[in-house]
């Protein structure tokens, strides 16, 4: 996703301020220059190195730790790197000598490498603000092994569909309450020409996603998640079967050819009014909003058929990553005292307003209307995303197999049961039910 600046305003608004807030690391005032004081009036900030694999979050970031910069003793040196390069350039960093000190770190499954290789502090027990998280959220910063902390959860992400109000009104359709009214609202929308959903299935990661949007109501959710725990159900269970099959039944209403479709092709479906819904995470709403301004978006649960396991349709969410202290820091105490402001209502309130991502921290408020709807559909009726919660602590995962599987299953060559089978085999190789 692509974040444009947005500086401007924000850079006339301060200059008109009679005292200005100071850049990160800069003097706030000609008489601090001199003094060389930080807008904290230290005349030696202690420099702390953050390192993200988010560049198009660097504008918020900046001015998000220019308030901490403000009340503390500290320079925050904040370095973003590409996505699909992060990973490697962070193992490299947390073996080295000159890596960062705090860092942007993945959840779930994809943080345990990092915690077994001690390339973590463990924070447990010292960051206020993650005894009220989401014990969902909680679980992206924890051990798997022995449940101790070793991060600050810094985004929840909710999914649901998004849909443009005014190509609903234009076709005379209402938001679905049924899944047979969801079925009525794309035929009718497909027979005015449009594109009823927007979805690229080219790029298998994805997959899961769409299928979680579409069918966690229909397995059941988080009671589905508890059975597989527990050995009473598996992935060749019924429900998660026909789950998967609502893809299948669903794909007339996605564009041709839909595997040849990207995400970002979807994206721009969406974003230029060609497509009416768009299944995906809450992390779409800012770019939504900043491709297309004038984008009157709502959103809403898919409905659950007849004979759901979950009688009440959800919104799947999930951890998107950690804030975490490099092991090898030598800033151990500063770099805590910063996670320990990351888990407070001031930080999460800034992470909403700047990035609209939805802070885990407890007390934080929307001024977005969509994402006060967004966030109010999950409050009402949440459910893990459960591969992704669950079943990536292992080779193969478990959204490796479904990606792969819904792709075989757009094209033909697998249906639903063999796609659930793909799953429950390859999960099999490693994960273990609880006795």
């Amino acid at each position: 996703m692509k974040v444009r600046p947005r500086h401007l305003i924000a850079a006339l608004a301060l200059a008109m301020l009679p005292i200005t807030a100071c850049a990160p690391g800069s003097p706030s005032t000609a008489a601090d220059k001199a003094a060389g004081t930080n807008a904290a009036g230290c005349a030696s900030p202690e420099t702390l190195k953050i390192w993200s694999w988010r560049p198009e979050d660097v504008d918020a970031y900046k001015k998000i730790f220019a308030a901490y910069e403000e009340k503390n003793c500290v320079k925050v040196d904040f370095q973003a790197f590409k996505n699909t390069e992060y990973n490697q350039i962070l193992s490299t960093g947390l073996t080295g000598s000159n890596g960062p000190d705090v860092v942007q770190a993945r959840a779930y499954g994809a943080l345990q490498p990092l915690i077994v290789g001690g390339n973590l502090t463990d924070v447990t027990g010292k960051v206020d603000g993650l005894k009220t998280m989401d014990p969902t959220i909680l679980a992206g910063a924890q051990a798997k092994t022995d449940g101790k902390v070793y991060g600050v959860p810094f985004a929840t992400q909710t999914m649901q569909v998004f849909y443009n109000k005014k190509i609903f009104k234009d076709a005379g359709v209402e938001v679905p309450k049924s899944w047979d009214d969801f079925v009525k609202v794309n035929e009718k929308i497909k027979g005015s020409g449009m594109t009823p959903l927007a979805v690229g299935a080219k790029d298998a990661w994805m997959m899961p996603f769409i299928h979680d949007v579409f069918g966690s109501a229909e397995y059941g959710g988080k009671d589905f998640r508890d059975a597989v725990q527990s050995g009473k159900k598996t992935f060749t269970d019924a429900k998660y079967v026909s789950s998967i099959q609502n893809l299948k039944d669903l794909q007339g209403f996605m564009p041709k050819d839909v595997v040849g479709v990207s995400y970002t092709d979807a994206q721009v479906l969406f974003s230029n009014e060609q497509a009416a819904m768009f299944p995906g995470g809450s992390f779409e709403l800012a770019f939504f909003q900043k491709q297309n301004p004038d984008l009157d978006l709502g959103a809403f649960q898919v409905p659950v058929r007849d004979g759901s396991a979950s009688p009440k349709p959800v919104s799947p969410a999930y951890a998107d990553g950690n804030w975490a202290i490099n092991a090898k820091s030598p800033k151990q105490e500063a770099s805590l005292k910063l996670l320990q402001w990351m888990g407070t209502k001031e930080f999460g309130q800034k992470v909403v307003d700047e990035l609209k991502q939805f802070s885990p921290v407890a007390g934080v408020s929307f001024n977005d209307p969509v994402m006060k709807e967004i966030w109010d559909l999950y409050q009402k009726n949440p459910a893990p995303y459960t591969l992704l919660v669950d079943f990536r602590y292992g080779q193969p995962s478990g959204t490796d197999l479904m990606g792969a599987g819904v792709q075989e299953l757009f094209l033909g060559s697998k249906d639903a049961a063999g796609v659930a089978a793909k799953v429950q085999d390859g999960v099999a190789q490693w994960f273990k039910p609880k006795s």
